[in-house]
């Protein structure tokens, strides 16, 4: 059993090959994946309809930032691994959340994922559904 078994995980990335690679990382590591989405929109809808404990979340999908996806995920306090090309020029955009540089290993997929889901304040639950 790995920290993720049972962990719903959520992946906002628009390029084919990394969300795959993604997917195949965290079921490998016991977690059940949420997506992944490919647009703000679809992961709009899959954050407001779906229960998430945590988000790997790519800092532009489609040429367009992600934030409102990132406020989405702050609101209902889901952690978040800012997966990004930009390295730690994504600062201001993670806001304090892990940034992994991509493409990324699962090893440090694992590792940023159990810090993120670690880093949330104790008797808070991340709440994915909202009615």
């Amino acid at each position: 059993m790995t920290t993720l078994s049972g962990k719903r995980v959520l992946i906002v990335e628009d390029e084919a090959l990394i969300a795959m690679l993604a997917e195949d990382f965290l079921i490998e590591l016991g977690a059940t994946v949420i997506g992944p989405a490919t647009s703000i929109n679809d992961a709009i809808a899959l954050i407001s309809t779906q229960e998430i404990d945590a988000a790997v979340l790519d800092l532009n999908i489609r040429g367009e930032r992600s934030d409102r996806v990132a406020d989405a995920l702050r609101l209902r306090g889901i952690p978040i691994v800012c997966a990004t090309g930009y390295g730690q020029g994504a600062a201001d955009f993670a806001r304090g959340s892990t940034i992994i540089a991509k493409p990324y290993s699962k090893e440090k997929l694992d590792d940023s994922l159990r810090l993120a889901l670690s880093d949330v304040p104790s008797g808070i639950q991340p709440v994915g559904r909202v009615n």
